[in-house]
């Protein structure tokens, strides 16, 4: 498969994400409709994004930069290699 390199597509790639993250949480929202369900479900989306920014962003550039991770298969096999 060719990488995505038009850039209306891979703007459209990302709306499709947000979309999807948003129907997702909804759902979920909806399925159990209380604060604690609201708290935990924004609780586990920053986490989710503050997982992936540290996979990505901290660990290429203040632990390895010499490693380009290319998902986060990549990043877990980069893991269990060093150890």
């Amino acid at each position: 498969m060719k990488d995505l390199t038009n850039p209306v597509w891979i703007k459209m790639k990302g709306l499709l994400f947000l979309f999807i993250g948003i129907a997702a949480a909804i759902l979920i929202f909806l399925g159990s409709p209380n604060w604690q369900t609201a708290i935990l479900l924004v609780v586990a989306i920053w986490s989710f994004c503050r997982f992936y920014y540290f996979a990505f962003y901290v660990i290429e550039k203040y632990v390895d930069p010499s490693y380009k991770f290319s998902g986060l298969i990549s990043f877990a096999k980069y893991l269990f290699r060093r150890r």
